[in-house]
């Protein structure tokens, strides 16, 4: 079977997720995070909220986190990001999924496999009217296209509330692992000079 060319940029742009960090001492683990952290905690307020955007597309969140700096370690700020989206608003849920689409196939996926996400990512904005997002943070890239769908296809049962309760977590689980990416894969984040780290 031949293998098809990946989907348009425009319909499935890369959306980063968490990567496995090599296994350092503790002690070195631990100067780095704070590093970071430090740069985001002082950064000014335009800036943080600019770093929280590219995690989630939702105004109001970034503003709840970045106003309730500093954050005395990594995990302190997940919490907050976690807590700041648990009662977004069905407006500010439509404003993140604005800008959602599905994650990025890996190279060389078969012709069959894209004709069948298309189809299913179709029918599933037809019937939700936005775009269908899942956290991929503990699947390898090559089982990628095989869960897109089954999660597709699964949640196509939903009822639009049930629905918009897996969506809304989803976006959680997205925007922490996305923050978590650039922080630990940034030189100086609050200037923004990170760059996206992916799993690929």
């Amino acid at each position: 079977m031949t293998r098809g060319p990946t989907l348009p940029a425009h319909r499935i742009p890369h959306l980063p997720g968490r990567v496995a960090i090599p296994t350092v001492p503790e002690q070195t683990r631990t100067a780095t995070s704070a590093h970071l952290l430090e740069g985001f905690n002082t950064a000014p307020a335009d800036d943080a909220r600019r770093l929280l955007l590219d995690c989630l597309r939702s105004l109001r969140w970034a503003r709840r986190v970045a106003d309730h700096r500093p954050y005395p370690d990594l995990e302190s700020l997940l919490a907050a990001c976690d807590e700041a989206a648990y009662d977004l608003t069905p407006g500010d849920l439509a404003e993140a999924l604005a800008s959602e689409t599905l994650p990025t196939l890996p190279y060389g996926t078969y012709s069959a496999a894209h004709t069948a996400l298309s189809a299913a990512h179709a029918a599933y904005e037809a019937r939700f009217g936005h775009a269908f997002v899942i956290c991929l943070d503990e699947v390898a890239r090559d089982e990628t296209p095989d869960r897109v769908l089954e999660g597709i296809r699964s949640r196509l049962t939903n009822d639009p509330e049930e629905e918009r309760v897996v969506t809304a977590e989803e976006l959680r689980n997205l925007a922490k692992g996305r923050l978590a990416a650039r922080l630990r894969g940034a030189r100086n984040p609050a200037l923004g000079t990170n760059r996206a780290v992916s799993g690929e």
